[in-house]
């Protein structure tokens, strides 16, 4: 089984997972073999993946071939979802089970489709999953928290071509997101209010960083944008949990998603990006100190994050913490403004 240990100088938990020492690269292999049909995603090969955990399809059978878009289990699963957490010592240190989910969502059966390019419907089905899958994922007490990203390009770590996003379920908050988490508990307890609401209203009011408006979420470059051309969706409305999203708000995050990456792709040739949601953590978990998420629907504001891999994070990043971006956030939201395209 995995396990995590926790770092006690930086509080920090890492998951060791030896059992993905056996997962195989396809990525290059799938761009240079014909037909890509060693592609375990690619129909027809529905025998290579574990059983799927949902499916849409028209027709046809669980696992067979006819499906549009599929969630299956990672074969090289970094937790596993057996077990309890079982935290305890070890001499000075931490460590616990590597309980959790992994999951992959299956995009499409389209193997070099981009997201940009998909029919709205396709886009809206994925995210539409994405929120059946954390919703159903926060059901278990022994989850802290859900993760969804999607890695896009081997530079950005897709070991696989075929369009797709990953879910982990962790038994502890990360470390990125409770940083976040405290900063926007402690804005809300000083001002009373929203700490991204009050970001919204600040860019808004010049547009100087703003990437794209739609009828319920907004696009721009944060203002200490950690990489070129990174952007963050923000919902419009407070909201904390994408879990509980109505779905015309899951179409409009599909639509304005699209139009995003479309720009990205235009503006800087299509690079290889990561996005990820940072969404509420599981309130049911029990927690040692009472009432801490009393104001979680108040401070808390989900949103997703574009994280575009232009520049490499070399020894000073990883040696300082800080980020060295050559791209000013105004200069990347007047180029991905000004990117026309068609979505």
């Amino acid at each position: 089984m995995p396990e995590l240990r926790l770092d006690p100088i930086q509080k920090r938990w890492v998951i060791i997972a030896t059992e993905r020492q056996n997962r195989r690269t396809w990525f290059d292999k799938e761009l240079t073999l014909p037909g890509t049909q060693i592609c375990p995603f690619c129909t027809g090969n529905e025998a290579l993946t574990p059983p799927e955990i949902l499916a849409h399809r028209s027709s046809g059978m669980s696992n067979d071939s006819s499906w549009t878009l599929r969630v299956i289990p990672n074969k090289f699963p970094a937790l596993q979802i057996e077990g309890t957490g079982d935290r305890r010592a070890d001499g000075i240190y931490d460590r616990m089970n590597g309980i959790g989910a992994h999951e992959v969502v299956i995009e499409s059966t389209n193997h070099v489709q981009h997201m940009a390019d998909m029919p709205l419907d396709q886009v809206a089905s994925i995210f539409e999953v994405y929120r059946l899958r954390l919703a159903d994922l926060m059901k278990d007490p022994r989850f802290k928290y859900v993760m969804i990203f999607k890695n896009h390009g081997s530079d950005a770590g897709a070991s696989i071509a075929h369009p797709h996003t990953q879910i982990i379920a962790t038994p502890v908050t990360p470390k990125t997101v409770s940083l976040e988490l405290d900063s926007a508990r402690e804005h809300f307890h000083h001002k009373e209010r929203c700490i991204f609401c009050d970001i919204m209203d600040e860019e808004l009011s010049h547009g100087e960083r703003l990437v794209y408006m739609s009828d319920h979420f907004v696009a721009l470059c944060p203002y200490a944008s950690r990489f070129p051309y990174e952007v963050i969706v923000l919902p419009r409305t407070h909201a904390h949990d994408y879990s509980v999203a109505p779905d015309h708000i899951v179409r409009d995050l599909a639509h304005t998603m699209q139009v995003v990456l479309a720009k990205l792709r235009m503006a800087v040739n299509d690079p290889p990006f990561n996005y990820l949601f940072h969404t509420s953590p599981n309130p049911t978990h029990a927690r040692r100190r009472a009432n801490y998420w009393d104001t979680l629907a108040f401070d808390w504001h989900w949103h997703v994050e574009v994280l575009p891999r232009l520049t490499k994070t070399a020894g000073f990043e990883w040696g300082s913490g800080f980020y060295i971006n050559p791209t000013p956030p105004e200069m990347a939201a007047d180029n991905l403004r000004r990117a026309k395209v068609n979505v």
